[in-house]
């Protein structure tokens, strides 16, 4: 049948139905509706549950027999393997009963945790029928507790009768009514009208498509703050209290102290609380300090047997001299007042604390002190303390914590590659380090792996590849689990969930063999030990913990003081004695704090292939130094130019720690893979490193800041060593919300370093495929370059705008509009003041002849923007007039700027087009773009005429049929163009396939 284009299709005028048929029909082709219909073991459910309830809702009936009779049967058919049916490791169980631990009649773990590769999604929390779960506020505040403490955007709470659905972002308050935060309440008679939902959001099929996180995502209940942000806010409160109590009442403390000695109280009790929660403390110890008085010298009395339990730097009083660092003399000597210290207790303990300490992971903990270290107590000169943000955090405009999935990342690709093929006796001298290690993300990241490693090598060996712990040298070691937990040295104790468990000295030997960190901040290393300390002593219970202690004479914790240092990674001991030194005074010496990484490490650094295996973390970018610090530093490090920026030098300082063949894995900014600036790290990256793979991070890494990212990871070689030519490349869509699909949505292909060597920068193309080089090629050895033939100029640096001319001695037109490409919507006329001065350095040729205009931001999809004008007006620094100088049409010079081909270059190019906030082009970079021979291409020019006449007439048009009409005729030509630039450059199709698959 024809189409009368002036009469629409055939069926316009047809009834309605008759028109939305051929629509719907369409669209139920393209988007296949399926109902999820309720299995007959759900209606037999609820049907049982009809015929019982008078049994079931009976105090006797109680919470065990209603989760094996009905919930457990609920979730398998959901598709969760409720009894891990399928054998995996504990620390990949998709729902994990949690062990049931009762304090004051509360219990201290939800029922049921539901897990996609060992990573928590939401909880379940069962309730037998008699409690009333509708009614009552107690079990809602109970699971919002958990999955508020523990992060979580949701979780279920449910005696079958009813399952609740709560919002676990909103912060729980005690005697609050049980519907608040509460998404849905289901009745059991309503599961099968409702089984679409549930099945659609809430089955492991859902969870693993997103269904369920895009459910959270799409309501946030009214109150809703986040754990961190409330813990932190909490934590701070303490810090001013704290220290607003020792300033008052020890007139001898300066700052340095005060500020030692408020963290470690804090710290301690943080500490101890968790312990207690974690069953490895006595329940209530700091809550029975709020009775009486002289709580800080009771509370004192807990830190020095917990220093006889545990051993660790943290609890450290009197002098050992088996032990690395000086023990803490001052603050037990502190008077700290009575009200102060109750006020903090209380509000630890249920039910005025709305935290649940057992859900508390290491890296939450991790997010709330990384942010509480950026600001530091000061003391007025009237001895009253004050919170003031450090200098260095306020330059860098905050402090940005790295994500879970970054770390995670690059623990796998540096730490994980490094035990490949390893097995626990040649793993034992694996050494890693963090240089930076700020609140021990990387640490704990990392250690989490190599407890995750070891527990599987000892666990799942096979027969014929024997697991041999590391603490013994007999090779001929059975590998059966049982046997690894008897002897002299078991790796290996029986846990409560009916698997195995590494003892907590195999984590301590772990812990003390493996990790490694250095930071500046006296703070940050407490608080990596805090954090390291609390992941060593998880799944530990006092039981265990007195066991070790009574058979081995063991104290539970290690003695960090060796592997987490505090000092200088950038500035060595070396500049001790110099003159730079002698000018320093005493505080900026200890601000400095340089270190001698060989003598600090003496434990890594000895022998002919000495250092370390793995250097990871997030350097610090742009931090302070002085002017003394500057010089010592040009003088140590050959990769800085005109930049002093910190995170050049922790890639070169990389090289300097790690031995040959070992992994370095970081994230720093993007910049560095193609600023000018940075062409001396790039030269020295080539020749020191073999390049693994590189990451192109999208916008939203860290959550308070957009800061354009790369992860790379590459192992140390010798100078002389050639370097491999292929690198692994993952890019992310640009403008893509990464949250946590690090794994999941990407783009990974294979590049070629050796074309990088040949680029006059040695700019990195982090972004461009082996297949893709070809059109690189072609692009690149172009006779000429844009400025070969044109002039190109900024606008004027700024100006004020005004509708009238009135009151202006030198009134000129003035754009203030939108330019896009082939249009420019210039609106209501708008004047400046164009005076003498401005002209001079601005001469009006530049905004009164036929021209091209660039606007120097890119479009969303990453395209340049340029139309041609011949009005007259003035513009300002965004956009860039490019003049004709020689024998070129401008019009066909602006059928290559805004075609696909070019931005395609562009933005594989220079890493600056793919920044996130703003991408640019700079008039140096429009210069240098690379263009053929100008030819008198009549086709091309006409084409571009028709975009021209085109676009003014779409801007004028209001009628919505004649708009559609006109963008078709557009996007045709707009195609026809691209075209005929692809057969200037001499594109074969499967080059032009690629160059349209990433300009979509």
């Amino acid at each position: 049948m024809r189409v009368d284009s002036t009469t629409g299709p055939p069926y316009a005028n047809a009834p309605h139905a008759a028109r939305v048929a051929p629509l719907l029909l369409v669209a139920l082709l393209r988007y296949p509706l399926v109902m999820a219909v309720c299995p007959d073991s759900i209606q037999r459910l609820i049907d049982r549950f009809t015929q019982q309830a008078d049994q079931l809702r009976s105090p006797d009936y109680n919470e065990t027999l209603i989760r094996a009779d009905f919930i457990n049967p609920l979730m398998s058919e959901l598709g969760w393997d409720i009894d891990n049916s399928q054998g995996f490791a504990e620390q990949y169980r998709e729902v994990v009963h949690e062990d049931r631990v009762k304090v004051a009649g509360q219990t201290k773990a939800p029922d049921y945790s539901f897990r996609v590769g060992g990573v928590r999604k939401f909880f379940l929390e069962a309730k037998k029928p008699a409690v009333g779960l509708k009614d009552k506020w107690e079990p809602a505040y109970q699971l919002r507790r958990y999955a508020w403490s523990a992060k979580l955007a949701c979780s279920l709470l449910s005696d079958f009768e009813y399952l609740a659905i709560y919002d676990a972002r909103v912060k729980p308050k005690q005697l609050e009514k049980p519907s608040v935060a509460r998404r849905e309440l289901i009745h059991y008679t309503q599961y099968p009208d409702r089984w679409d939902f549930l099945a659609g959001t809430f089955s492991k099929d859902a969870v693993l498509k997103g269904e369920f996180d895009r459910y959270c995502a799409a309501q946030k209940g009214r109150g809703a703050e986040l754990f961190d942000d409330a813990f932190l806010g909490e934590i701070e409160e303490w810090r001013k209290s704290i220290a607003s109590s020792l300033a008052r009442n020890n007139s001898a403390l300066d700052q340095t102290t005060l500020n030692f000695a408020v963290q470690r109280i804090i710290d301690r009790i943080i500490f101890l609380r968790i312990a207690e929660d974690r069953g490895t403390e006595p329940v209530g110890q700091l809550q029975a300090l709020i009775n009486g008085d002289k709580v800080f010298a009771r509370l004192n009395e807990v830190f020095r047997r917990a220093d006889e339990r545990y051993n660790s730097g943290l609890f450290y009083f009197s002098k050992d001299k088996v032990r690395g660092e000086a023990p803490d003399t001052l603050t037990p000597a502190l008077d700290l007042d009575d009200r102060t210290l109750k006020g903090i207790l209380k509000a630890l303990y249920y039910p005025a604390s709305p935290y649940e300490f057992t859900m508390v992971s290491a890296d939450i903990l991790g997010s709330v002190y990384e942010r509480f270290l950026g600001k530091i107590i000061t003391l007025t000169a009237g001895h009253n303390a004050r919170i003031e943000e450090k200098p260095e955090v306020r330059k860098a405009g905050g402090v940005y914590y790295t994500p879970t999935y970054i770390v995670d990342y690059i623990v796998k690709n540096t730490v994980g590659k490094l035990l490949e093929g390893k097995n626990p006796k040649s793993a034992a001298g694996l050494k890693i380090l963090d240089p930076a290690c700020g609140s021990g993300s990387f640490l704990i990241g990392a250690y989490q792996f190599l407890l995750d490693w070891y527990h599987t090598q000892y666990t799942c060996s096979s027969p014929s590849t024997p697991t041999v712990p590391a603490t013994s040298t007999d090779p001929a070691v059975p590998s059966a689990p049982s046997t690894l937990a008897t002897g002299k040295n078991p790796v290996l104790r029986p846990n409560a969930a009916g698997g195995w468990s590494l003892t907590i000295a195999q984590r301590k030997r772990i812990l003390l063999d493996h990790i490694h960190g250095v930071d500046l901040d006296s703070q940050a290393v407490e608080v990596t030990k805090l954090n390291l300390l609390l992941k060593c002593l998880e799944g530990e219970t006092s039981q265990t913990l007195g066991f070790e202690q009574r058979f081995f004479r063991d104290r539970a914790l290690p003695d960090l003081a060796r592997n987490i240092q505090c000092g200088n990674s950038l500035i060595g001991t070396d500049i001790i004695g110099t003159v730079a030194w002698k000018v320093m005074s005493q505080e900026e010496r200890r601000r400095v704090n340089p270190l001698d990484f060989k003598r600090a490490f003496s434990q890594v650094f000895k022998g002919k292939d000495s250092g370390f295996d793995a250097v990871i973390g997030n350097p610090p970018y742009g931090a302070y130094a002085s002017e003394v610090e500057a010089i010592y530093l040009r003088a140590n490090f050959a990769t800085i130019a005109n930049s002093l920026d910190t995170f050049i030098m922790f890639v070169e300082n990389a090289a300097n720690q790690l031995r040959v063949d070992g992994i370095v894995g970081l994230i720093i900014p993007s910049g560095w893979v193609s600023t000018p600036s940075s062409k001396l790290l790039r030269e020295f990256f080539l020749r020191n490193f073999k390049p693994e793979s590189f990451v192109s991070l999208p916008f939203d890494v860290f959550s308070d800041a957009y800061v354009d990212c790369v992860v790379f990871t590459a192992s140390r070689k010798t100078e002389s060593e050639p370097s491999p030519s292929d690198v692994r490349l993952i890019v992310f869509p640009h403008k893509f919300k990464i949250s946590e699909q690090m794994d999941f949505i990407r783009r990974e292909s294979i590049g070629n370093t050796k074309s990088w060597l040949k680029m006059a920068e040695r700019e990195f193309l982090i972004t461009l495929t082996k297949s893709a080089e070809s059109i690189l090629k072609k692009v690149l050895t172009q006779p000429h370059k844009v400025g070969d033939f044109v002039d190109v100029k900024r606008g004027i640096e700024s100006y004020d705008l005004y509708r009238s001319r009135v009151g202006m001695k030198f009134p000129r037109r003035a754009f203030d509009g939108v330019l896009q490409r082939y249009t420019d919507e210039i609106g209501e006329a708008e004047f400046m003041d164009y005076s003498p001065e401005i002209e001079q350095s601005k001469p009006w040729e530049f905004f009164s002849q036929p021209r091209i205009l660039l606007r120097q931001v890119l479009s969303r999809k990453l395209r340049l923007q340029a139309t041609f004008v011949t009005t007259k007006y003035l513009t300002n620094q965004s956009v860039q007039s490019i003049l004709a100088e020689k024998n070129i049409d401008l019009k066909w010079l602006l059928a290559l700027l805004n075609s696909k081909l070019l931005s395609w270059f562009f933005v594989h190019f220079n890493a600056a087009a793919r920044r996130d906030d703003f991408p640019k082009i700079i008039i140096k970079q429009t210069r240098e773009l690379p263009i053929p021979k100008p030819t008198s291409n009549n086709q091309l020019i006409y084409l571009v005429d028709t975009m021209l006449s085109l676009h003014k007439r779409l801007s004028a048009e209001k009628l919505p049929q004649r708009r559609e009409q006109l963008q078709r005729e557009i996007d045709t030509t707009d195609r026809q163009i691209d075209q005929l630039v692809y057969q200037l450059y001499g594109l074969t199709d499967e080059e032009i396939v690629i160059v349209e698959a990433a300009t979509r």
